[in-house]
C-alpha cells in the first residue's frame, strides 16, 4: 500500500537549532499510557571501533518491541536520548545508536558536516555502523526480535532509509526531515520494512527534487510507504530551537505512534 499526504501547515524558520539542551520537552500522546523505565549508556562495537549509544527500557518484565533512534549530524546526544526515553515510556525498548564512535561528538556545524560527510561518501562504512547497531539491539535479552523498527532525524533520517534499502528485517522505519540521496537505491524485493516519511515541503537540505526522486525510488521498488509533507520552509522542525514547529512536531509524533502500533500489532 502506498499513500501520499500533503499537510498544509503554515510557518517557517531558518536558523540553526540548539539540539544539545539537557532539558528537552517532547510532545506526548495523551491516549498512550506512559510507563516507567530505566536508562543507561549503551556500549557496543563495530569491528574494532567502540561505539556508545543510550538505552531506555520499560521496567515491565518480558520482551518488548525495540525502536532504534539514529542521530542527526551532531552525533548522539540529549535529543536522541530524550526520544529513546519517550519510546520506553510507551512500552518500547528505545535505543539511541551511535554511528560516529564513542566520544566523537562534533561541536560546530563545520565539524558536524565533516563527520557526516565521511558516511555520505563511504556508504559501505555507513551500512556497517547501521548493521552493528541493529545486531547489538537484536542481541538484548528483553527485545522481541520479531518486532524491531528504526527512526531517525536529519542524518539519521537518511540512515533509517539506508537500513531499509539494506533489507534489514525491520518492521518499519520512520524518517524525520531526513536526507534522501543514496548511491545504493532500493531494489525490488529487498526492502522488508514499511516506510514512514515526515518532511517539510520546503526543506532546503532535501528539496523537492530529492523528495520526488525518493518517492520514485520507493515506488519503483514496490515499497510500502506513506509520506506526509508539511507546508514549511525549514529543515529540523522536530528539534527545539529556531527551526522548531510545535504543530509539525506533535503531528509527526502522533503519526509515528500510529505507525508503530500498526507494524507491531
Amino acid at each position: 500500500m502506498i499513500s501520499f499526504v500533503a499537510t498544509l501547515l503554515i510557518g517557517c524558520a531558518t536558523s540553526s537549532p540548539n539540539i544539545n539542551s539537557a532539558s528537552l520537552s517532547f510532545p506526548a500522546d495523551p491516549v498512550m499510557k506512559q510507563g516507567s523505565f530505566t536508562s543507561a549508556a549503551f556500549p557496543y562495537m563495530e569491528g574494532s571501533t567502540a561505539l556508545e549509544g543510550f538505552i531506555a527500557s520499560p521496567t515491565t518484565p518480558g520482551k518488548h518491541p525495540a525502536v532504534l533512534v539514529i542521530h542527526d549530524w551532531n552525533g548522539q546526544d540529549d535529543y536522541e536520548a530524550g526520544r529513546a526515553k519517550q519510546l520506553a515510556a510507551m512500552g518500547y525498548v528505545g535505543v539511541a545508536i551511535d554511528v560516529y564512535g564513542k566520544r566523537v561528538r562534533p561541536k560546530t556545524p563545520a565539524e558536524s558536516g565533516a563527520e557526516a560527510g565521511k558516511y555520505y561518501t563511504d556508504r559501505d562504512l555507513f551500512r556497517r555502523r547501521l548493521q552493528a547497531a541493529f545486531d547489538a539491539v537484536k542481541a538484548l535479552p528483553n527485545v522481541d526480535t520479531s518486532k524491531m523498527a528504526a527512526i531517525g532525524y536529519c542524518f539519521g533520517g537518511g540512515g533509517v532509509l539506508e537500513m531499509a534499502r539494506m533489507g534489514l528485517p525491520l518492521k518499519g522505519v520512520a524518517s524525520f526531515h531526513g536526507g534522501f540521496k543514496t548511491d545504493k537505491p532500493a531494489q525490488a524485493g529487498m526492502v522488508k520494512a514499511k516506510v514512514l516519511i515526515q518532511h517539510a515541503l520546503g526543506d532546503p537540505a532535501s528539496p523537492r527534487a530529492d523528495q520526488e526522486a525518493l518517492l520514485k525510488e520507493l515506488t519503483d521498488a514496490g515499497v510500502d510507504f506513506q509520506a506526509t509533507f508539511y507546508n514549511l520552509n525549514t529543515h529540523a522542525f522536530t528539534v527545539p530551537g529556531a527551526m522548531y514547529n510545535a504543530d509539525a512536531d506533535r503531528r509527526s509524533w502522533k503519526a509515528l505512534n500510529n505507525f508503530l502500533s500498526e507494524i507491531f500489532s
